[in-house]
């Protein structure tokens, strides 16, 4: 996450931006945590959609070599299936089949490599927990109420923890709020802009 945070910053460096909203989703926001942590002066305020600051526990590092192996035995497609299901609401899933081909075709244009890298970064992230209590900037924290991987209670619990922050819940999305819900989304976003 670090190294993600840097290149982010590096960034905004080269095209001379000071304070930045951030915002995000899902592995976004474990980069957010990052910035928050060692670059907290650069942030103006910032958006968390279906993450969480915990770390991953050890049953979910072992789920996350489990795919790993799986992206490098079976390639991409079998990531697809099995990720399909848990990052979609069951609406979702129902009912939006143009989502649920947007979300198989990104994952299919992964590299195995990227895919790969991208799981470790997740399973070795840091516990962002202790940092809540000290984020001092305007936070909007939004979640799915059928978010199998980042449940909505978790992230009740997380904005509770961040002082002044603000928690929206998405009706009948999962884990990709934006491609599942972009209007419901885009409300909770305008609003929260429109108070800074």
């Amino acid at each position: 996450m670090g190294t993600y945070a840097d290149d982010l910053i590096a960034r905004l460096d080269g095209l001379q931006v000071g304070p930045a909203v951030v915002c995000g989703l899902s592995m976004g926001g474990y980069i957010v945590f990052e910035l928050l942590r060692r670059f907290p002066e650069r942030l103006r305020a910032a958006i968390l959609l279906n993450t969480k600051a915990a770390a991953d526990t050890p049953e979910a590092k072992r789920g996350r070599d489990a795919l790993s192996a799986t992206a490098q035995n079976s390639g991409a497609q079998a990531v697809a299936d099995e990720l399909v299901p848990k990052v979609l609401a069951r609406a979702t899933l129902e009912r939006q089949p143009a989502v649920v081909r947007e979300v198989t075709e990104m994952i299919l244009r992964q590299p195995v490599s990227g895919i790969v890298g991208a799981l470790r970064a997740l399973r070795d992230r840091p516990d962002s927990t202790p940092l809540l209590a000290r984020i001092r900037v305007p936070v909007l924290v939004v979640a799915g109420d059928d978010d199998q991987i980042a449940p909505a209670a978790g992230m009740e619990e997380m904005a509770r923890a961040i002082p002044s922050a603000q928690f929206v819940l998405i009706p009948q999305s999962g884990h990709l709020s934006p491609l599942e819900r972009p209007a419901a989304v885009n409300v909770a976003l305008h609003a929260f802009l429109g108070q800074l």
